[in-house]
């Protein structure tokens, strides 16, 4: 197998898989419901009045529960957090997440209800009242339309409402624009959910209760004439001149009991007990703000101690300040573990509302924060490599800056050998966020003999004008800097070769065309017989 074949399975692969596995189990849950409704004896008389509508809704109805059971599941932080190890698979989960929310798009099923509304009403039965929904033949046809499903189909807008509000509101440009009305949507899933679970309450849906006594397509000396003709035809093409068979008594119907909390009481009660846990866990233990301090750029340090609070180097938080909004919360990654310090640039934030912490902590009191988490990334897999690549854009390197505080405090209890760190900027005066960080690990790994170990290239984008870093105690950076954009594939080929047949690590944390442009050299990389396994930092 060759090496980017290699890369592309490890890579790709699991995710492929997963896709498939759930495609899979999607088609199976559809088709099994399908042939249910389609043949089971205890649904003849009902597939007959309504047809393949019954089937489709129903099937659809299956899929529908099985993915809203599925959908909670991504969003269990602390559950994932707890799992994580070296399972590079969870760090899509926000990506599995909006897969499942795009298969609980409810059109097929919609559309298939009202197909049956329309057979409730045109093959209204005389001889089984107690299939009917509809009052009489035809009523969907006439001004009088108060048919007998009322509460299914209210219950039924209710949640293509709320799915749309939800659906809609989590998109890119809303969240960007005005996080809090994302916050209030998304948190109308407690809504959904208990909706969904009494949606099938009204029981416009029946099943035949005493198939035993009364087999289906059987003629009974009550029922009409012309219903005895065409059960004698039918029960005749398919046994092909068996006697017929005489019902011993009328045919009885009951409504489905609701069957949906089977699906999601499980996952909705780990949702909730999970949210409960971090409610509790966030406001167990006060969080001190020991300093802030600015930085260049519009850059803010914030430092924290909490007690019992021990997370990973990698890891991240979700700040939220009651002062600022009691229902936001937005995730920082940590950049020291001890005490915690987060750093940010106010105007990468997703919303505007959050930067006026700053203003509370440079110019007033210290505001009360509460601190959930810490929560897993992928920059915690960074030390499972002998090799890896980190890779920065602007802001994007408080990630890694937690990871060579890390090897700063003790590089030698790790498993990581050699790491590739790129860190590319707009502005000159970005390096000087962790310009000691990065002179002080590089003077260590002399004093240790390893000065191998930590590879640095800076890349100034911006080009105007003749830059450099002057201050003689960051010569080490000025030496490390280059004018202009990284060359990607000649990197690649350089860490290639100087690594062969090991597995490299390549973290990213910054733009959208860098992530690109690695995430295709990891997978295409022909070059050279060194695997590169990708991992994007994700928060959402």
């Amino acid at each position: 197998m060759s090496v980017a074949l290699k890369s592309w399975r490890a890579n790709e692969g699991p995710k492929h898989l997963i896709t498939m596995v759930w495609i899979a189990a999607n088609v199976f849950l559809f088709w099994k419901t399908f042939m249910v409704y389609f043949s089971e004896a205890q649904y003849y008389y009902l597939h007959k009045m309504l047809g393949l509508g019954l089937c489709i809704s129903r099937a659809s109805a299956s899929v529908l529960n099985f993915n809203c059971s599925l959908v909670l599941l991504p969003m269990c932080r602390s559950l994932l957090t707890f799992l994580r190890g070296s399972q590079r698979l969870l760090n899509r989960r926000t990506v599995f997440h909006t897969c499942l929310t795009y298969a609980v798009i409810v059109l097929v099923h919609v559309s298939a209800h009202l197909v049956n509304m329309v057979s409730f009403s045109v093959r209204y039965s005389e001889d089984f009242p107690g299939l009917n929904v509809a009052q009489y033949r035809g009523q969907v046809t006439h001004t009088d339309t108060h048919m007998d499903i009322f509460f299914p189909g209210v219950t039924g807008v209710l949640l293509v409402l709320v799915l749309f509000l939800m659906f809609t509101a989590s998109s890119y440009c809303i969240r960007v624009s005005s996080y809090e009305i994302f916050w209030y949507t998304h948190n109308l899933f407690i809504v959904f959910y208990v909706i969904l679970m009494v949606h099938v309450a009204g029981g416009a849906l029946k099943y035949q209760s005493n198939v035993e006594t009364h087999p289906p397509g059987c003629v009974h000396n009550n029922l009409s004439s012309w219903t005895n003709h065409r059960a004698a035809g039918e029960k005749g093409a398919e046994s092909s001149g068996a006697p017929q068979t005489v019902c011993q008594e009328e045919a009885r119907f009951q409504p489905h009991f609701p069957q949906t909390w089977l699906w999601v009481s499980a996952p909705l009660c780990l949702y909730c007990a999970e949210r409960f846990y971090r409610f509790i866990r966030s406001s167990a233990a006060p969080v001190t703000i020991v300093s802030v301090v600015s930085h260049p750029c519009s850059v803010v340090e914030l430092r924290m101690l909490k007690s019992g609070f021990k997370p990973r180097p990698g890891q991240y938080i979700l700040l939220n300040c009651p002062s600022v909004s009691s229902f936001e919360n937005h995730p920082f990654t940590l950049t020291t573990v001890s005490p915690f310090v987060l750093v940010w640039k106010c105007v990468f934030l997703p919303t505007c509302n959050i930067s006026n912490l700053t203003v509370c902590c440079a110019f007033s009191s210290h505001p009360r924060v509460h601190v959930d988490g810490p929560f897993g990334s992928p920059s915690e897999e960074v030390f499972n490599y002998e090799v890896s690549l980190c890779v920065a854009g602007g802001i994007g390197v408080t990630p890694f800056a937690c990871v060579l505080q890390a090897l700063f405090d003790d590089w030698r209890q790790y498993k990581l050998k050699r790491l590739y760190f790129v860190w590319v900027c707009r502005d000159l005066q970005s390096f000087y966020w962790f310009a000691d960080l990065l002179c002080g690990l590089h003077e260590r790994l002399w004093r240790d003999n390893r000065p191998d170990y930590l590879n640095v290239q800076l890349y100034l984008s911006n080009t105007q004008g003749l830059q450099s870093i002057s201050e003689e105690r960051y010569r080490f950076l000025s030496s490390r800097l280059r004018i202009g954009r990284p060359k990607w594939k000649l990197i690649f080929q350089e860490i290639g070769r100087a690594n062969q047949l090991k597995r490299v690590g390549v973290f990213c944390c910054g733009p959208k065309g860098i992530s690109k442009a690695l995430h295709t050299l990891c997978n295409s990389n022909p070059h050279t017989e060194t695997a590169f396994e990708y991992n994007k930092e994700s928060f959402s």
